[in-house]
């Protein structure tokens, strides 16, 4: 090879110069072409056509990947910062070429909406540093992968895709994503995966993950979502009782969501139901043994076979224990023997009742202790209107104000009791339906009112004392009881003229008939006016009548006279 081949001339470079610069920019902060006149130790002499050279680090041209060293003659893109410096010589650098080339290019690709091909070399705060084939971008950690990823050094120095989230040339920042890439590409391998699904299709998968609701299912590259109620027809409190991680198993898809690209799955679809025929199985009235599965507050569930679980609500759970939580009357785990109260095949409910299957307290009550009949209890509770007594197998009684005592009232008679005292009383009545039993004190000693009062009723004559004279009329006592009775003004005498209470005094006696005569009640009314016309009709009927022309005076006067013989008789 001759010399000329071999060193370019003077000559050789301007023309070369001339045919590379025909078009060139030569303003400051733009980047231009040059030519390679000299390699100088670890400098490259550079013409771009201006009055002198500028010099750029071979350094800076290792990046580009040549195969081979740069040598003179060559023709590069650099970075004019400036014209000429104090040294008389133009500031060339072929680093920010190459950025503003890829700042043109990566603009085209954000404006696009399109891939650009980096590489991660550098860990930051907050994140990663990427390559974009000289322009420098920011990876945030977030961004790195669909889910976190504990170590980044797989990823780095590997040419891989990413998205441009966000360029502010001014500020010379780019903000670059790996995560948009990858759930672009799932999202198109899930979509064709989905095609692919069909509802009612069984699939065989790997269990992925599990969590509290379900577990999650891999169907071959897309998760389908096995939820907790669908793993079994029994009850199943977490996934983790029949299912673990890396477990292959059998699936049904239940539903497709082509929109979202969810995916339910069942297994317990794939056996039969069996609720199919429930009625039948279990009728209302039936008793059968069961499983306690779980306690809430409103009741406890039975499981009475696999995949066939009923409700014990806390109202069907005991007879006499109430507002009590279930806990305290039943233990999950527990047997128990219940009786089906109702069955629902369509909601899939069967409420179950623990309480019928023992004998009701208030039946077994009245069996041992008839209306009539005598029990003790202990005093449970004084209220506004009564005692209440404990009786046998849990059940109370409440004996009333008015059943305490014959004479005093149960407000003061109250007080004379206290919780703890036995008392004893009669059974008065006994409401199996409403769980409700009558007692009473005062019936034991009998009752004053029927003793004292024996054959009276009403119409009866009976002779009264004068205790007080009113206003209003006369309180009296009826002799040879103990009953007292008040006969208002209207009731001391027929004639209107008479109907005085001073014309009384007290201790005075005279007969009165009876006109109210209640034993229930214990109530009794007297009056001496209806004596008088009861006498009146008596002797008209006897001694006289309405045709016999004999005046009132003549019948009452006859019968006087026939009532004063008899006596004499």
């Amino acid at each position: 090879m001759n010399a000329t081949a071999a060193a370019p001339s003077r000559d050789d470079f301007a023309a070369m110069l001339d045919e590379s610069f025909e078009r060139a920019d030569f303003s400051e902060g733009s980047v231009v072409k040059g030519v390679v006149i000299a390699i100088e130790k670890d400098m490259a002499v550079i013409d771009v056509g201006l009055k002198t050279e500028g010099r750029v680090a071979l350094k800076e041209f290792g990046a580009t990947g040549r195969e081979s060293p740069l040598k003179p003659g060559d023709v590069v893109e650099v970075y004019l910062e400036r014209v000429e410096n104090a040294m008389g010589e133009a500031v060339l650098s072929r680093d920010k070429a190459r950025r503003e080339e890829s700042w043109v290019k990566l603009e085209v690709a954000f404006n696009d909406n399109q891939k650009v091909e980096g590489v991660i070399f550098n860990q930051v705060k907050g994140g990663f540093t990427v390559d974009l084939q000289g322009a420098t971008a920011f990876l945030p950690r977030s961004q790195v992968d669909i889910r976190p990823v504990r170590d980044v050094g797989p990823l780095m120095g590997t040419p891989q895709p990413f998205q441009i989230l966000k360029m502010d040339r001014r500020r010379g920042n780019i903000v670059v994503s790996r995560r948009t890439v990858l759930e672009e590409s799932r999202a198109e391998m899930r979509q064709e995966l989905v095609q692919n699904l069909e509802e009612g299709q069984v699939i065989e998968g790997v269990v992925k993950n599990i969590t509290d609701y379900g577990a999650f299912v891999d169907l071959g590259g897309i998760d389908g979502l096995l939820h907790v109620t669908d793993i079994a027809w029994r009850r199943v409190n977490h996934p983790t009782e029949l299912l673990q991680i890396g477990q292959q198993v059998k699936v049904k898809i239940i539903k497709i969501n082509h929109e979202t690209h969810r995916i339910s799955l069942g297994m317990k679809q794939l056996l039969e139901d069996p609720w199919q025929g429930i009625e039948a199985k279990y009728p209302a009235g039936a008793k059968f043994a069961g499983r306690v599965t779980n306690i809430t507050d409103y009741g406890a569930f039975v499981e009475l076979e696999p995949g066939i679980e009923g409700l014990i609500h806390v109202s069907e759970m005991s007879w006499t224990k109430k507002n009590v939580h279930p806990g305290k009357i039943v233990a999950t785990s527990q047997e128990v023997e219940v009786m089906v109260l109702e069955v629902d095949p369509v909601k899939r409910r069967i409420s179950l009742g623990l309480k019928q299957t023992m004998q009701n307290p208030w039946e077994a009550f009245l069996e041992n202790h008839p209306v009539g009949s005598e029990v003790e209890g202990e005093v449970k509770n004084k209220t506004e209107f009564g005692l209440f007594l404990g009786l046998d197998n849990d059940v109370d009684g409440m004996v009333h104000l008015s059943d305490l005592d014959w004479n005093r009232a149960g407000e003061v008679v109250i007080e004379e009791f206290k919780k703890g005292d036995i008392v004893r009383a009669q059974v008065l009545d006994v409401d199996v339906e409403k769980e409700r039993i009558s007692l009473g004190v005062k019936q034991l000693g009998g009752d004053p009112f029927v003793d004292t009062t024996g054959e009276m009723r009403k119409g009866s004559v009976v002779t009264c004392e004068v205790i007080e004279v009113k206003e209003g009329g006369l309180e009296v006592k009826i002799s040879e009881t103990e009953l007292t009775a008040f006969i208002r003004r209207a009731d001391l005498a027929r004639e209107r003229g008479d109907q005085r209470p001073e014309r009384f005094a007290v201790g005075e006696k005279f007969d009165a008939r009876v006109t109210q005569f209640d034993k229930k009640a214990h109530k009794i009314a007297v009056s001496i006016k209806a004596l008088e016309i009861a006498e009146e009709k008596e002797a008209v009927a006897t001694y006289g009548s309405s045709d016999s022309g004999a005046s009132l005076g003549d019948i009452l006067g006859a019968a006087l006279k026939k009532r004063e013989g008899g006596s004499e008789d």
